[in-house]
């Protein structure tokens, strides 16, 4: 290594990011900043001084902060999206079907705590107008309602509207969900995904159909 004029060895400059999606590599490191040291910590200059990225680097993906946790959400969405599809399906749908999204949605946020964080916790500032962010959340609720009017049609569940019962179905769930990534659940001695499955098939009785 060269010696600088003062003579001391000169820094070496740091690595630079010269492969694979950039794109994703910053929404990990955003990630990963937010779970070793807060909110506060996360700016575009210490994703970017992560990775070795040049300010203009940055700029060309993300033009400031909330556009990064609009797109951590927008990723945490998509993630949630995928993983409840495939509860549904792979449990055969119906009332086994409804009992494996539940346990899906908490795991995906014990999984993926901070991506959960980002998407529905408070002091976040996303952009809600945000076409990529709106979609995947739409999408990611669409999955529920659409098994809600698979169960309906089945005479498993009541014959309401149905963005009422996904309303109160979520709600429920996603209580779950932020009490078990805030360690409440555990406190208790309780098992999160073991509360979940309990949560939704009390929320099965309480919506059942008189007709089953």
């Amino acid at each position: 290594m060269a010696a600088s004029r003062t003579g001391r060895p000169a820094r070496k400059p740091r690595a630079q990011y010269h492969h694979g999606d950039l794109r994703r590599a910053l929404l990990q490191a955003a990630v990963r900043t937010l779970q070793k040291h807060g909110l506060e910590a996360l700016t575009l200059r210490t994703v970017g001084n992560e990775l070795g990225v040049s300010r203009s680097a940055l700029y060309r993906h993300f033009s400031d902060k909330a556009a990064l946790l609009t797109a951590v959400a927008s990723e945490g969405f998509r993630m949630l999206h995928d993983e409840l599809r495939t509860a549904w399906e792979q449990a055969g749908k119906g009332r086994a079907g409804s009992l494996a999204m539940g346990e899906a949605y908490v795991n995906l946020a014990l999984e993926h705590p901070w991506h959960y964080r980002v998407m529905f916790g408070s002091g976040f500032e996303l952009d809600a107008n945000d076409a990529e962010l709106r979609q995947a959340g739409a999408a990611t609720f669409g999955v529920l309602v659409e098994s809600l009017v698979e169960l309906q049609a089945m005479k498993l569940v009541r014959q309401e509207d149905v963005r009422t019962q996904a309303n109160f179905v979520w709600a429920v769930v996603h209580g779950v969900a932020m009490l078990a990534i805030d360690g409440a659940i555990e406190h208790q001695g309780a098992d999160p995904r073991a509360l979940a499955r309990y949560a939704v098939e009390r929320l099965h009785t309480g919506i059942a159909s008189a007709q089953q």
